[in-house]
């Protein structure tokens, strides 16, 4: 595999944090397919579509492919941290990556936004396709 291939870089990550690789290619292929040069009309960049603030407010370069993918994964573990002891604690950790921990605060809950809705939904969706696969070896 090639040093700057997304996909090994996210399952790196992924154990790096102590977290399931799946959950962690779920959102990175949901966000991007894996594109280090996507940004989204609302201005998120890279593999794990962070927004240039929160990039900065976790000491990375949304541009730099590595920092990308370290400080989604981190982001994301906070966040199922943060939401460990509410219902529902993978769907609002993943609103929250989403839409914001605010958003998810102020809702007390997923938001009722298309956009996190459908997000949510995919994600979980992938998850389960992808850790079926794994689980059923080669």
């Amino acid at each position: 595999q090639r040093p700057e291939d997304p996909r090994a870089m996210v399952t790196e990550a992924a154990l790096r944090h102590g977290l399931p690789p799946e959950i962690v290619h779920a959102v990175a292929a949901t966000e991007s397919a894996y594109q280090p040069r996507a940004v989204s009309p609302k201005g998120a960049v890279g593999v794990m579509q962070l927004m240039p603030r929160t990039a900065a407010q976790l000491g990375a370069d949304p541009h730099d492919l590595r920092q990308n993918i370290e400080a989604g994964t981190r982001l994301l573990r906070d966040l199922l941290l943060k939401y460990q002891n509410t219902p529902n604690p993978v769907r609002r950790a993943l609103a929250a990556y989403n839409a914001g921990a605010g958003a998810v605060d102020r809702y007390n809950g997923v938001p009722p936004y298309r956009e996190t809705l459908t997000y949510v939904e995919r994600v979980i969706e992938r998850y389960w396709r992808l850790a079926a696969s794994t689980r059923q070896g080669p």
